[in-house]
């Protein structure tokens, strides 16, 4: 990963950002993928600018992008694209959603981006740098206990009963829980607004993006069995903006 990169993952953001806001609170095609989640024009519009600038810079990188599927395959260095993450937010006319940039590096998360294209909000991290919201660093805030901790998760819709179950089992004893926001709640957690955001069901284009802006602000992104993020998770998520948060919603979560 090198200051090029970060150079064309913004690049990347400000076309889906141009791509999409014509579209906003305006109408617009609306469709359901086989999974019943929505997809507009802004979605592939977004996608499709991206992959351009990719195929001209890029042509030897792999691309995984949500509405387009995967580009060469097997590639060490691979961009991962989820043109509008919370479509149905963008549908409500509400500036909660964001595009997700990322490069992974041998399965790894290395560099991602945050875009809020209608607020012109950016959020970069990349490894072994400190995060940025429009090039000021930002920070999570010191939360040690589950009881004084803010928790998130995006809706009920996106878990198992086992896993809505589990959830349960970590807000109960927090001081509060907020739902609805996506990717959103991510950046928030890099502020300090946020203590913790526990999902599951998510693929990669929807976490790879957040593990360097999370980690970049001194937060910890792991699976629910606490392993590192990488290719190969399977969609269960847990950030925390405190490390010391950690182990007691993993805990809660596995008990």
């Amino acid at each position: 990963m090198t200051d090029d990169d970060i150079r064309l993952a913004q690049c990347l953001a400000d076309a889906a950002g141009a791509a999409i806001r014509p579209f906003f609170r305006a109408r617009f095609d609306l469709e359901r993928k086989a999974d019943a989640s929505p997809v507009t024009e802004a979605d592939r519009a977004a996608e499709s600018a991206m992959r351009a600038i990719l195929e001209a810079e890029r042509p030897q990188d792999g691309i995984v992008g949500e509405e387009y599927g995967v580009t060469r395959e097997g590639a060490e260095r691979v961009w991962v694209l989820d043109p509008i993450d919370g479509t149905r937010s963008f549908v409500a006319g509400r500036a909660i959603f964001g595009t997700l940039v990322a490069l992974v590096e041998g399965g790894v998360p290395v560099l991602g981006v945050i875009d809020q294209p209608v607020q012109r909000e950016r959020w970069i991290g990349a490894v072994g740098r400190p995060t940025t919201l429009n090039d000021a660093v930002v920070a999570t805030r010191a939360c040690a206990a589950l009881g004084d901790a803010i928790l998130a998760t995006t809706g009920p819709g996106y878990f198992q009963p086992d896993e809505m179950a589990a959830y349960d089992r970590c807000i109960t004893p927090a001081r509060d829980s907020i739902w609805g926001g996506d990717c959103y709640n991510y950046a928030l957690l890099s502020l300090g607004q946020l203590d913790a955001v526990i999902e599951a069901g998510l693929k990669l284009y929807d976490f790879a993006a957040l593990v360097p802006v999370v980690e970049g602000a001194g937060g910890v992104m792991r699976d629910w069995q606490g392993r590192r993020l990488d290719a190969g998770s399977k969609g269960q998520v847990v950030a925390v903006g405190d490390a010391r948060l950690l182990e007691p919603i993993l805990e809660l979560l596995n008990s």
